[in-house]
Formats: structure tokens, sequence, C-alpha cells
């Protein structure tokens, strides 16, 4: 999670809301990292997990991801929730929840869809309040 923290800092400094993420393969080696660059980029996909997925896919060489842990700073959204069930990755570890976007739990469960021909394992609340507390200084700061 402290990889993924970087990640988010980055995307705070550079304007974009800060969330970031990680990929780590088997053996735990960081093969994918991402932060929001929605803005930097002018991409409404440009969310940490799509980014960091895609680098790890490319390191691969293949879309699937068996094997792979994501992690990320945020819940993910419904987009997002929907690249981790696609991209076969084993885990979804994340820090805070979202309320208002969340689709792990908070307001759908689309990894855990019975319906799904994949459903990662997944562990929330890691490091929540540090990340929690990257986005609320960062909005605090853009209301001023």
């Amino acid at each position: 999670m402290q990889a993924a923290l970087v990640q988010a800092r980055l995307a705070g400094e550079a304007g974009d809301v800060p969330i970031g993420a990680v990929v780590l393969d088997e053996t735990g080696a960081v093969i994918g990292t991402g932060r929001n660059v929605r803005e930097v980029d002018a991409d409404p996909t440009g969310h940490a997990e799509v980014v960091a997925l895609r680098e790890a896919a490319k390191a691969r060489g293949e879309w699937r991801l068996s094997g792979c842990t994501l992690v990320v700073t945020l819940e993910p959204c419904t987009m997002c929730a929907g690249a981790v069930v696609l991209s076969r990755v084993d885990r979804l570890v994340f820090g805070a929840y979202d309320d208002k976007a969340g689709a792990v739990g908070s307001l759908w469960d689309v990894v855990r869809d019975r319906r799904l021909n994949h459903r990662p394992e997944v562990l929330a609340g890691v490091l929540a309040e540090d990340c929690a507390a990257l986005l609320d200084d960062f909005f605090t700061a853009q209301r001023r």
C-alpha cells in the first residue's frame, strides 16, 4: 500500500485526485504502477487502477493477470471493478472506502457478483486512514 500511496501523492501534485495503484506479481514484485491521470491526460478512463492494470499487462505481454494482486488507495468504482474482474487478478487490496462511488461493497459489489466468471479475493481497509487523509486534504484545498 505504501507504493500505491506514493503514486497517489504524485497524482495530487499533478492536480489530479490523489489515488494510486500498483500491481504485484506472484513474487510480490511491482509490475505495474498507476495514478489518476484524468485531468493531466484529459482521459475519462485515466483511473489509477486502469493505468496500473494496463502497465502490468504490457509488462507480462498478455491481458490475463492471474496470480497478481492489485493494490489501490481507494475502493474501485464500477469501471475499475469491472477491469479487475476482466483482468483476472487474484486479489484486490484497497485502502479507503468510497461511499459515493464504490463498487466493492459500498454501493455495489461488482467483484463478488456470482454471475461473473471471475471473483478475486478482496482485502479492504488497508491503511484506510492514510488513504482517506490524502483525499480529504486534496478536496479541502480545492474548496479554498
